[in-house]
């Protein structure tokens, strides 16, 4: 976002707050004229509350203050228009007034300074997810590749879903993933997960060594943290890793328990099922021959999703999981990667009505050349 977007967006809510404060400037005339015209003995000063209180309700402490202050100034010269004075009974709504206005000040700055704070940790956890997982490029070796990342928590920037590609050695090496569970431990894993993905990729090892080394890291991770956490040796992590060369139209793919992908040919649909997946990763101590590499056509023009299963088991209020592969088939193709990935997010929302119940990772992968 650009910092002329940010200005924009700071002085517009400004420029609202007002010309809204045109109401309860209104509330107090009004409230005035009608106390000095009805018959002395009615009191409708009290009333004028209600202006430093929906003050309150869009403007800052001081504008609210400010308000507050009007109110106050009205209470004391309204018996003074009427020519009855300023009598005890006046004098404790005077007294009460200026009360609620102070505590309608006070709530107002911390109700800003939460606002502050709460602007402050959305910044710097937008950091740690580019940090995390770092933004792909939009080309990488003969594929154009976007991603999109959609929190369950509102607020919320980083979980334990995952992706990365790696172009090294003529072939562009990708991975998507999930670790279980929510919060720091996961996004702790998700860390060491993908700083060990990036490791194996430069050093260019095969599909089944890079999975068996994904799975060491995992594991000493996990050994290491239950000397004080009964529950580090209950976490695993789904991981779909896939290889795509540069000169050859194909993809493999090795899945540890994660969702298939969707690949996009023509005007048709299917899902890449591996034959023999293997574990999670966490599951059972790894061993290179554990894990079995599927070999794929992967022609120019063809698009590949790739997932967690936060897109597919969300439901919707009626129950209903979102039925992916039937809505993508829908999808008119223009557009690229992008359109897919924005296609399916506003989609997926608009089927749960707004709300996730899970973090949900996307990656469309189009083969370009």
């Amino acid at each position: 976002m650009s910092v002329k977007h940010d200005a924009s967006a700071h002085r517009s809510p400004l420029r609202t707050s007002h010309a809204l404060l045109v109401i309860p400037l209104c509330l107090i005339v009004l409230i005035l004229i009608a106390d000095v015209l009805t018959d002395k003995g009615s009191q409708l000063g009290p009333l004028l509350v209600v202006s430093p209180a929906i003050t309150a309700s869009f403007a800052g402490p001081r504008l609210t203050g400010l308000m507050g202050l009007l109110a106050v100034t009205g209470q004391i010269l309204a018996p003074l228009f009427e020519g009855t004075g300023i009598t005890a009974g006046v004098q404790i709504q005077i007294i009460g007034l200026t009360i609620v206005s102070g505590f309608l000040v006070a709530l107002r700055a911390v109700r800003d300074l939460r606002e502050r704070q709460l602007a402050h940790t959305r910044s710097i956890a937008a950091a740690a997810q580019e940090v995390l997982i770092r933004p792909l490029p939009k080309r990488c070796g003969a594929l154009c590749i976007a991603t999109d990342y959609i929190a369950a928590e509102l607020g919320a920037q980083i979980g334990g879903d995952l992706y990365a590609a790696v172009h090294t050695g003529g072939a562009t090496r990708v991975i998507i993933g999930d670790v279980r569970g929510k919060g720091l431990p996961a996004i702790k894993e998700a860390a060491l997960l993908l700083g060990a993905f990036h490791g194996s990729a430069y050093r260019n090892l095969s599909l089944p060594r890079m999975a068996m080394h994904l799975g060491n890291a995992m594991c000493w991770s996990w050994a290491k943290a239950a000397d004080h956490d009964p529950e580090a040796g209950e976490c695993f992590v789904t991981v779909l890793l896939l290889d795509f060369p540069d000169n050859i139209e194909r993809v493999e793919t090795i899945s540890c328990g994660h969702p298939p992908p969707l690949l996009l040919h023509k005007h048709d649909v299917s899902a890449l099922d591996a034959r023999s997946p293997g574990f999670p990763l966490g599951i059972a101590t790894p061993s290179e021959d554990q894990y079995a590499v599927d070999t794929f056509s992967f022609e120019a023009g063809d698009v590949l999703l790739l997932y967690t299963d936060g897109v597919t088991e969300t439901a919707s209020p009626h129950g209903s999981f979102y039925p992916l592969a039937m809505r993508i088939a829908a999808w008119d193709g223009t557009g690229g990667p992008e359109h897919l990935v924005r296609y399916v997010h506003e989609d997926l929302l608009a089927h749960a009505h707004g709300r996730l119940g899970d973090d949900a990772a996307l990656l469309a992968i189009q083969r370009v050349s």
